[in-house]
């Protein structure tokens, strides 16, 4: 019998898949989708990420969206300051950046057309690249290739693994972003995971008819400690373990050092060499993680040996 810390933990179903999920559309005139990535495809700055009648259409990073054409002449931008410094960090230019198109902004898209293989203009019509908050994965394509585009051209991801939980609200309290979870992958791996983000909404699910009314739940999203265990897993099923209560220095013992008894309590044999006795217990909380459960009685003291099966 020790003295010890036990968990109290609760088995929720979550989702294993990539944070965000953007749709990308062209913005360029209509024209014939000639070229895409695959899903599962991670497309990282400065690389092609579709291609328009036989023209690449490449991907910078910025949280500004596209709305007009970049070229020199136009009034000054955000947008500009935002396509500049992907242009330095490509390594196409090494101008200081700012707001202004100017003829080194000209010089430094005509490299990265060069790049792309597209025609050196030194301009980027509408169309003709996409901002996008981070790298992305492609998830699925919304238009086929060989047919004709002018909208949707695919989804996207973001390359960052996260579990999400629908947590019920009335578990709010006990999980924090920062807090530790575990993660039981498909084919058994237990893996530790960090609560990233915790919902403030709370969704209602929608059962059907004469369906017993669920509880309201709010969206826990977790990222796996070691995210190369996962692989490129996405939108699999998975269980979470969640803490919801905590003892500490409370007696416990290994659980299969309990006997059920036909009165339905339970009890443990000590050992006091030679004897063996019995002692009646009364079990606590249990921790599922180190296999120990609390235990309570008024022969039950810490040191105290206890016999349980051989394995």
């Amino acid at each position: 019998v020790a003295r010890v810390d036990l968990a109290v933990r609760e088995q929720l179903g979550g989702i294993l898949g990539y944070a965000e999920l953007w749709q990308i559309e062209h913005a360029g005139p209509p024209g014939v989708l000639t070229g895409a990535p695959q899903p599962g495809t991670v497309v990282q700055r400065g690389q092609p990420l579709y291609e328009v009648d036989g023209r690449a259409v490449g991907l910078l990073l910025g949280a500004r969206p596209v709305w007009r054409e970049l070229a020199a002449g136009i009034p000054r931008g955000e947008d500009i300051r935002q396509l500049e410094r992907n242009l330095v960090d490509l390594g196409y230019s090494s101008a200081a950046v700012d707001d202004r198109f100017t003829e080194a902004s000209v010089v430094a898209v005509r490299r990265w057309q060069a790049r792309l293989g597209v025609p050196r203009t030194g301009r980027l019509p509408l169309g003709s690249f996409v901002f996008a908050a981070e790298p992305l994965r492609v998830a699925t394509l919304d238009t086929p290739v060989g047919a004709r585009i002018g909208g949707a051209v695919l989804r996207a991801t973001s390359t960052r693994q996260v579990v999400t939980v629908a947590l019920p609200t009335a578990r709010h309290g006990s999980v924090r972003p920062g807090g530790a979870v575990q993660v039981t992958l498909p084919g058994g791996a237990r893996v530790p995971a960090t609560v990233a983000t915790v919902g403030r909404v709370a969704v209602s699910a929608e059962g059907q008819p004469g369906s017993p009314v669920q509880p309201p739940t709010i969206t826990v999203t977790a990222t796996l400690d070691q995210p190369d265990v996962a692989g490129d897993l996405d939108q699999a099923p998975v269980q979470v373990s969640v803490v919801t209560d905590e003892r500490r220095g409370v007696l416990a013992v290994p659980v299969t050092a309990l006997v059920a008894e036909a009165s339905g309590g339970y009890e443990m044999i000590a050992v006091d060499e030679p004897a063996r006795r019995r002692i009646a217990v009364r079990p606590g909380v249990f921790d599922e993680t180190s296999g120990l459960v609390e235990v309570s009685g008024d022969e039950v003291t810490e040191g105290l040996l206890v016999e349980v099966p051989v394995r």
